[in-house]
């Protein structure tokens, strides 16, 4: 077995442990962090269609999938920002992401390059302004014990890794790309386990 397959297996499995966080913290979970959970399930579900979808080209499913995820991710931004202002940026960058995505679905035997990057720029964008918030509030929280902090933190470090491997990925040579790809398999590893710390977090009070 090669290191990019070892890696791709790995970084699959890695989506489990945000579902098991979930399954075993649902209780304290709210509505926001439902929908977290519904996101990670869903991608391991588009996880199960790509290894059964064989060696043929799958960027149809990846489409597919980069679609989901800004409406699920323009969700729970809208849900997790209390300023108006962000509840408003939230809107317009997840609908030009959302535009740009879908209108490349032209293109669908094409990695989607465009639709990745423009999510990826959205997103960096609303996680800082999301820290921004989180660091200026009123209220004394340890944001730390914040499930939306790590859920947070895992958003900025995925995509601003991978934003330029999204942005070059379609110029890099075939023979090449499962090599460049390990990034994007140990941020998404990493990342996993942000989201997993996020969803095992219990609600904390402000005072």
């Amino acid at each position: 077995m090669t290191k990019e397959l070892l890696f791709d297996y790995i970084s699959s499995a890695s989506g489990l442990f945000p579902v098991f966080a979930f399954l075993y913290n649902y209780k304290h979970l709210d509505k926001t962090f439902k929908i977290i959970a519904a996101f990670f399930i869903v991608a391991v579900l588009f996880d199960v269609i790509l290894r059964l979808w064989g060696p043929g080209n799958n960027y149809p499913v990846i489409h597919v999938f980069v679609i989901i995820n800004i409406i699920f991710f323009g969700v729970i931004y809208y849900k997790a920002f209390f300023i108006r202002e962000g509840k408003r940026l939230t809107i317009i960058l997840s609908a030009v992401a959302f535009l740009i995505a879908v209108y490349f679905t032209k293109n669908l035997y094409d990695y989607p390059s465009e639709g990745n990057t423009a999510s990826s720029i959205g997103f960096i964008i609303l996680s800082l302004v999301y820290f921004y918030q989180l660091l200026t509030r009123q209220e004394f929280v340890l944001i730390e014990k914040q499930g939306l902090f790590w859920f947070n933190a895992g958003v900025l470090f995925y995509f601003s890794i991978n934003i330029f491997l999204f942005m070059l990925f379609p110029k890099i040579p075939k023979d090449q790309q499962a090599s460049y790809y390990i990034i994007n398999n140990i941020t998404n590893i990493i990342a996993n386990l942000l989201y997993t710390t996020g969803l095992l977090c219990q609600p904390q009070k402000t005072t």
